[in-house]
């Protein structure tokens, strides 16, 4: 198995770096991305016609979701397979299928000030935090925000429950199960509205096809595609934040965590 990993990582490693020499060198204004052929300037393109093209102000969400929509979806797949394989290694079950007994809550005066203090600040503060995330990504086509940063919020919510209060109190919230089903959603979600453009003979990623599917114009079918695919990533990002907290604070058991 350790030649087989070893070549593997080789013809990788050859893979890549046969493209290097495709690379513009460091600094040379007269590559795409600064000045390009001419008049051409991928950056200048950008920043002057991306609400043009896609009704979309914040320049970085339409550069991300679908400027360079594929680089997007991979980056998503990657938190996708990087949460799974946490699981995959870490997850175990107990013998009988029965989890240790938990340690009992203090409830004597000397961890009164815990129970109370903590819970209850952030019985407050994780609504806030829920619904703050939710309008990160429902506005990270105006605002800095999307899908990444609203799934980071989302996923840090349920482990403030976890720390706040045991493991168990935020499974009941946000089990295993759920939490694996939404991480396969989101990547779905995006992979799918790509196919789906497939099917209505356009590219991959090519929201402006989707007009009649969103019942608006081309343009603004990019702009709501655009959001769409946000939303997987925020399931994605979400599920698979809480997971990897929730295995490696209990060790793969999921039962009393940190």
């Amino acid at each position: 198995m350790k030649w087989i990993g070893l070549i593997a990582v080789v013809l990788t490693g050859a893979l890549l770096l046969s493209a290097v020499g495709d690379f513009p060198d460091f600094g040379d204004p007269k590559s795409p991305a600064n000045g390009g052929v001419g008049d051409f300037s991928v950056s200048q393109y950008y920043i002057t016609h991306t609400e043009q093209d896609t009704k979309v102000p914040n320049v970085v969400t339409a550069v991300l979701a679908d400027y360079r929509g594929y680089d997007t979806m991979f980056e998503t797949t990657v938190i996708f397979i990087a949460g799974i394989g946490i699981i995959a290694i870490l997850r175990s079950h107990p013998p009988g299928g029965r989890r240790g007994p938990a340690h009992p809550i203090d409830a004597t005066v000397d961890g009164d000030h815990q129970r109370i203090i903590i819970g209850i600040t952030c019985r407050i503060m994780i609504p806030i935090i829920q619904i703050f995330a939710l309008y990160v990504v429902a506005h990270g086509h105006h605002s800095p925000g999307g899908g990444f940063q609203g799934g980071v919020m989302l996923g840090a919510s349920f482990i403030l429950i976890g720390l706040s209060r045991d493991l168990q109190a935020a499974l009941a919230r946000f089990s295993e199960r759920r939490f694996i089903v939404l991480a396969c959603l989101g990547v779905a979600i995006y992979a799918g509205f790509g196919l789906l453009c497939l099917l209505l003979e356009r590219n991959f990623l090519d929201y402006g096809v989707l007009d009649g599917f969103f019942h608006t114009d081309p343009v603004m079918a990019r702009s709501h595609g655009i959001f769409a695919v946000e939303v997987g990533v925020a399931f994605t990002v979400t599920a698979i934040m809480f997971a990897i907290y929730a295995n490696l604070s209990s060790k793969g058991r999921l039962d009393e965590g940190l």
